[in-house]
């Protein structure tokens, strides 16, 4: 599967900070130093209702991790997965008779063309579920001769007691991961289980649902966690800089996943930094495709919005809060675009030279994207005030703005 095209990032003048990051397992901050290569995992999109503003708040906050490592001279090897089958899908594409893989496929097609749009530097594997069927199957078969999985009924389990550091992410109580299991995908209630935590890894195959050779385990499809398992294995290996996503995958996905991992190899942990966006909501509720309240950003470019203004106002919130989406924000991006534009359009101006260091100290400090936009802000008041005549100012601006916050200019 590929991904979509790369937009140039400017080069600035010296060198960027490391990154201090929030770590969702060791609940705290953390300071990531990776070698010449920062390595980097995301879960990406079950492809139906791509992209809305949760979706674009996620990623941008991913891709601000890839600016700050870019911009400390690092190379940054970025891999994220579609779950282009999953129920969710399955019952989507039923719900409204289309073809499952009709669907997955148009949806991921909207999903590139709005990351494009919006600038987000695109990852060096970008990987379906499916393709990496071949991949996941022997995972399964080890974790089950190993004495770390079961077979029900056909199908086979993870036993979450095979990794003594199981609950390590997200640090919930057995009784709130049953009910997040149950709201999001899990089968606690199911007969015969080991442990009602104990997620799927292999799924028997179902009448009238797709299903792929799995060799000594029959015919079937994968669970979701092991999916991001396999994909990350085999293009990061153990102890990658970033886990990331949206913080509703902090349990089951992150937690089953990284258990999956460590059960696997006998290595821990999985991912040095656990890191989790927040959750936007429209008009008082978290934006969901269950409950159909989104906004989705095909939509608002096809009725004129400048992809930049989008991205500013994801910008100014930090991305770990969670948000509310309104008309008020998206105006105010629109007039900051605005400003800041008409600052970068003069001749010249007042040096930047001290700006360029105030974004970089914002983004190193835990993304701080809001203290950032409000530096620009600062220096734009100034610019659109002040007679300047550093002829270098407005250009370096421009790029600071494109290469660190991912706005052009």
């Amino acid at each position: 599967m590929h991904a979509w095209p790369a937009s140039e990032v400017p080069a600035l003048p010296g060198k960027g900070r490391d990154l201090q990051i929030h770590d969702s397992a060791t609940r705290g901050t953390i300071t990531l130093a990776p070698g010449p290569v920062a390595r980097i995992y995301v879960c990406g999109i079950t492809p139906y209702d791509a992209t809305h503003i949760g979706h674009a708040a996620t990623y941008n906050a991913f891709d601000l991790v890839q600016r700050v490592w870019l911009d400390t001279k690092r190379q940054v090897h970025y891999v994220q997965n579609v779950t282009d089958v999953d129920d969710p899908l399955l019952e989507r594409a039923l719900r409204d008779g289309q073809d499952w893989t009709e669907l997955a496929e148009r949806e991921t097609a909207l999903f590139r063309e709005d990351m494009t749009a919006l600038r987000m530097l695109p990852p060096q594997h970008y990987i379906g579920a499916v393709e990496a069927i071949p991949g996941i199957v022997p995972l399964v078969e080890r974790l089950r001769d190993a004495g770390a999985a079961y077979e029900l009924e056909g199908d086979v389990y993870f036993s979450v007691e095979a990794d003594p550091h199981f609950g390590g992410v997200s640090h919930l109580d057995a009784e709130a991961m049953r009910l997040l299991s149950a709201e999001r995908g899990g089968d606690p209630d199911r007969p015969g289980k080991k442990n009602p935590l104990d997620p799927m890894l292999w799924m028997a195959a179902r009448p009238g649902e797709p299903s792929w050779d799995g060799g000594s385990l029959g015919r079937g499809r994968p669970g979701w966690h092991i999916e991001c398992v396999a994909i990350a294995l085999d293009h990061l290996g153990m102890s990658f800089d970033i886990q990331g996503g949206g913080s509703d995958l902090a349990f089951p996905h992150h937690e089953m996943g990284a258990s999956h991992a460590q059960a696997l190899t006998g290595e821990f942990p999985m991912a040095k930094a656990y890191v989790h966006a927040g959750m936007v909501a429209l008009h008082g509720e978290k934006m969901s495709k269950s409950k159909g309240n989104l906004v989705f950003v095909s939509a608002l470019r096809r009725s004129g919005v400048d992809p930049a203004a989008i991205r500013l106002a994801l910008l100014s919130h930090h991305y770990r809060a969670d948000w509310e989406w309104t008309d008020e924000i998206l105006a105010e991006a629109v007039a900051r675009l605005e400003r800041w534009r008409a600052a970068v359009s003069r001749p010249d101006g007042i040096p930047a030279d001290a700006l360029v260091e105030e974004v970089r100290e914002a983004l190193s400090n835990d993304l701080d994207a809001p203290a950032a936009l409000a530096a620009v802000d600062r220096w734009v008041e100034r610019q659109i005030a002040t007679d300047g005549d550093d002829e270098s100012a407005p250009g370096l601006v421009s790029r600071t703005v494109d290469a660190l916050l991912g706005v052009a200019l």
